[in-house]
């Protein structure tokens, strides 16, 4: 059968665009191809490409922004350490949902958590002049590497999809015992696969971050987002799981832009343990004049990129903050559609012959949510990539994320309530033709 696109019309936009290797083709190149071709053929394509928040968002957040700009708070400079009431409701928010205590002082606003990452591997990557590389349990968001690339660092890497439950400690300890490792990175749940470590397995990270004295830098982007239970009460359990309860090492990073759809504003919190805000390490202290790591990391890292973060956003993160952490606003009703829409989507593709990649937990399938991962018999990540893109769907190649599965990530926020049907038409037709 006939594809929804005309062939010819793709491969010449990738080929127009110089994109030699589907599979390799990052998110922005997927999404040129996907709105040309779209504009090429009158077809309407499917986006699933592009992490963005596909919600309002949090009006609780606008309206505390709203009052602040009126109230003449543009003009003023923001500390650099952050809003003092930022500060004391991002600790508030950690224990009422993470279920952990971490001071004020050491929850410091930055301009999302891209920012909060670099400013991190800067701080982590200069401590200790014997640890030189950033380990990456993946896949993960390509973004941090290039970071480090930008600032030449080293890093290393691994997929966690063989290394579930006891094997990811004989596989954390073989990078590790090194001695080159200054930090370990992921994000729970995670991006782009959406599995979610459990317990067992943050207890080993923070076993071994203790052990061997690395800084675990978990990145906290879809806090509160694994459907499966109910994460939303505060200051009572089931809390996000979190290494903090095992180590430490630990800075968490708390973005505002998926689960209070804050994406706009370039707003997040890093919340640094009490004992390493306060730890003095040698080289850090000999750099910048005795300082202790956190205050490295804001009064050096952070004024040194952008003196500090929107004025006016901390204060609408400040009131999310306090109105969840009061049991006032429930943010993670808001959000439980992705989980919905994930639902869906999984069982048209499940239907006509795909299976998810990442697809369990330990003995937990992995839950509905922001992404997930498909992959199609027989067709390799650039293959099924290229190939979809014939039906009007648009998806990135889980290559580029550091896995080494063959597959595609899919984002559901995007998703419209009539391309349900569509897409079950369109897979319906891709079956038939790669049966």
């Amino acid at each position: 059968m006939d594809t929804p696109i005309r062939k010819d019309i793709v491969d010449g936009l990738i080929a127009q665009l110089g994109i030699q290797d589907f599979a390799k083709a990052t998110i922005r190149e997927v999404k040129q191809v996907a709105a040309m071709a779209e504009q090429a053929s009158g077809v309407e394509y499917i986006k699933m490409e592009m992490g963005i928040p596909g919600l309002p968002a949090a009006r609780v957040g606008v309206e505390a922004q709203v009052r602040a700009l009126q109230g003449g708070i543009a003009s003023q400079y923001p500390d650099i350490q952050g809003y003092p009431e930022l500060k004391r409701q991002a600790s508030r928010f950690v224990k009422a949902f993470v279920g952990v205590d971490v001071s004020p002082e050491g929850c410091v606003p930055v301009s999302g958590s891209m920012q909060g990452t670099f400013a991190s591997f800067l701080t982590c990557s200069q401590a200790d002049h014997r640890k030189d590389t950033v380990l990456f349990i993946d896949p993960g968001f390509p973004v941090q590497k290039m970071q480090l690339q930008v600032q030449g660092v080293r890093y290393q890497t691994f997929d966690v999809y063989d290394y579930r439950g006891q094997r990811l400690r004989s596989k954390l300890e073989e990078y590790l015992s090194t001695g080159r490792i200054c930090a370990i990175v992921y994000s729970n749940p995670n991006n782009p696969s959406w599995v979610c470590l459990t317990e067992e397995e943050l207890s080993i990270i923070g076993q071994l971050a203790t052990q061997y004295d690395a800084v675990i830098m978990e990145d906290l982007a879809y806090f509160a987002m694994d459907f499966r239970q109910d994460l939303s009460q505060p200051f009572q359990p089931p809390y996000q799981p979190s290494v903090a309860r095992y180590t430490d090492n630990y800075m968490l990073l708390i973005s505002g832009s998926k689960a209070f759809s804050y994406a706009g504003e370039r707003i997040g919190v890093v919340c640094i343990s009490d004992k390493l805000f306060h730890r003095h390490y040698p080289d850090l202290s000999a750099r910048y004049e005795g300082l202790p790591f956190g205050l490295v990391f804001s009064t050096r890292m952070l004024y040194a990129l952008s003196s500090g973060t929107s004025h006016s956003a901390q204060y609408a993160l400040a009131e999310m903050f306090r109105a969840a952490s009061d049991g006032e606003y429930r943010f993670r009703d808001e959000v439980k559609v992705y989980g919905q829409r994930a639902k869906r989507l999984k069982d048209i593709f499940l239907r006509h012959g795909f299976h998810i990649v990442y697809d369990r937990d330990g003995e937990q399938p992995v839950a509905d949510g922001f992404y997930f991962t498909i992959g199609y018999p027989g067709m390799t990540s650039g293959q099924l990539a290229h190939e979809l893109m014939y039906y009007g769907v648009s998806a990135i190649s889980l290559i580029t994320t550091g896995s080494h599965q063959e597959g595609l990530r899919v984002c559901t926020s995007f998703i419209e309530d009539h391309q349900y049907a569509q897409l079950e038409e369109r897979m319906a037709v891709f079956a038939q033709n790669n049966a």
